[in-house]
């Protein structure tokens, strides 16, 4: 018994310390996620516009680094060199701007929104050109840091005088207030953190170059691919892949990070793998999971298949390796982030010259990934079917709860006990009053809750229910305004503490769920009650 009652908070803090790892990711990606069409913007213009792009132009693509003495120094640098009297812009042409100015400052205001809301954005954007002025890199790293700390510091300014400012004085003391705290955190930022957030850019741009030096690039999946299947990638893609990956690209038009967690490669030799050789409702499930993995650029969808059989993230690691080893081989790389992770994404974001390095690193991830995956179910398949497959599913949900997972995104067809089950588990109930708002919430807001979203609204379209708003939004951007909130198993606590008085139910399956066929007949009713 002492072991027992020894080993428990263990566990407890293993599972804390990841849902804590969970929450910081999310956050990250709140700041990321909502500003990708910029990012792909940044990345189209780059690979068409700049020299060694699809169409050079100096006016669009600018002269690019090369053509300056050292890398990026700052506007002043940029306006010396301007003798013929032409604005700096010029000089720059767009991919400058955009990469030193804009992503930053979008990325600030994400952050500071998420914090304090609108003031926290421009709070966070004022502060956070200190840290871009003061920095020779692009401030990914510094937007994500200072953007939110800025609005927090603004949040508990602003709580000293909450309440005791003469009516008529508020938008004076709010706008002057805003105005010197601003001010003050971008001078701060400009001398005190982008120092430091440079050292650290350089720190781990030297990590990767040390890794590529010792031909070690493709050990990255080791870390990479299980964060993936446990949800804890976001901390890694979007705090430093991402920006470290934006870096390579401004200094030489292409970036291989952007393949390491993006390549689509690993999830559909895994999937095809299912498809050939899996067993009952994975087997059915996985060629519908490829369209959505492989063309949707939703990779979730793969998880479940990995946490049926845990052995198989040999598969997906050394597939993954693979991929980043074929980059480094060919010196090939995107322009920009690949979001979400389709293949189509990552061509549009290949670099000119890359196109056979990128398709054969996701075309030899995804040949190691099903061999590997292949002969691992091939040689488990007769112990498999001597043990049923609702013992499977039972297993892979069992895991995915306990790694706090999402435990079956890609399986439309459970078996009816376990539909059934995870129904009652939903907590669908009779409704009081008309039903009008449904949001799907996820981490990212995007992706698996967006597919939800569209599931449901078909069904309500089919089963002529008019009406009714259904939308998808990120946990952290829940409001306390709708009238059903539905939510992954391990997430349904979150938002209900983001939205308490909206009614949760908890589902397994984004895709397929069965209690979307109860929320459509309840809503029917509602509606159908108030009417009468």
């Amino acid at each position: 018994m002492a072991t027992a009652v020894a080993g428990t908070p263990t566990v407890s803090r293993g599972k804390a310390a990841q849902v804590r790892v969970q929450k910081f990711g999310a956050f990250l990606t709140g700041m990321i996620m909502p500003n990708l069409p910029a990012f792909l913007a940044w990345g189209l213009i780059t690979a068409l516009f700049i020299a060694v792009g699809w169409a050079p132009n100096g006016v669009l693509g600018g002269f690019g680094n090369a053509d300056l003495p050292g890398a990026w120094q700052g506007a002043a640098t940029q306006l010396a060199l301007a003798e013929d009297g032409s604005t700096f812009h010029q000089y720059l042409g767009l991919v400058g701007p955009m990469v030193t100015f804009l992503l930053p400052l979008l990325i600030a205001n994400a952050g500071g929104r998420i914090v304090y809301g609108e003031r926290g954005g421009v709070i966070g954007c004022i502060a956070t050109l200190g840290v871009i002025v003061g920095s020779t890199v692009p401030m990914f790293l510094g937007a994500m840091i200072v953007g939110p700390l800025a609005a927090w510091i603004m949040k508990k300014i602003d709580a000293l005088w909450d309440g005791r400012i003469k009516p008529g004085l508020e938008m004076l003391v709010n706008m002057f207030s805003g105005a010197i705290v601003g001010g003050a955190l971008s001078i701060a930022a400009f001398f005190g953190i982008a120092p430091f957030v440079t050292g650290v850019s350089t720190v781990l741009g030297n990590m990767v170059s040390w890794l590529a030096d010792h031909h070690l690039l493709p050990a990255m999946s080791l870390i990479v691919e299980p964060a993936k299947v446990l949800f804890l990638n976001n901390a890694i893609g979007n705090g430093v892949l991402v920006p470290l990956g934006a870096q390579q690209s401004a200094e030489t038009g292409r970036s291989l990070l952007f393949l390491v967690e993006a390549n689509p490669g690993p999830g559909l030799g895994i999937l095809l793998a299912y498809t050939l050789f899996g067993i009952g409702a994975a087997r059915s499930t996985a060629p519908g999971a490829i369209v959505v993995q492989f063309i949707g650029g939703i990779h979730e969808v793969y998880f479940p298949f990995v946490l049926m059989k845990p052995v198989l993230i040999v598969a997906a690691i050394l597939g993954g390796a693979t991929g980043i080893a074929t980059n480094v081989v060919f010196g090939s790389g995107l322009v920009g982030p690949a979001a979400p992770g389709s293949i189509i994404a990552v061509f549009a974001q290949t670099a000119k010259g890359s196109f056979v390095g990128v398709a054969l690193s996701v075309l030899l991830s995804a040949t190691v990934a099903f061999v590997v995956a292949s002969i691992i179910l091939r040689a488990t398949r007769k112990r498999d079917l001597a043990a049923g497959q609702s013992g499977d599913l039972e297993a892979a949900i069992a895991q995915t709860e306990a790694n706090k997972g999402k435990s079956s995104a890609a399986l439309s067809a459970l078996k009816a006990e376990d539909a059934t089950a995870h129904a009652a588990g939903g907590g669908v109930a009779t409704a009081v009053k008309p039903i009008r708002t449904i949001v799907f919430a996820c981490d990212a807001g995007m992706g698996s809750s967006a597919m939800g979203a569209s599931v449901l609204r078909d069904k309500l379209r089919k089963a002529g229910v008019e009406g009714v708003t259904v939308v998808n939004k990120a946990v952290a951007s829940l409001e306390d305004d709708a009238d059903i909130v539905i939510s992954q198993r391990e997430l349904t606590d979150r938002a209900r503490h983001r939205a308490p008085t909206s009614r949760h139910v908890s589902v397994d399956n984004f895709m397929n769920s069965p209690v979307y066929d109860q929320v459509v007949q309840e809503t029917k009713e509602s509606q159908g009650g108030a009417s009468a």
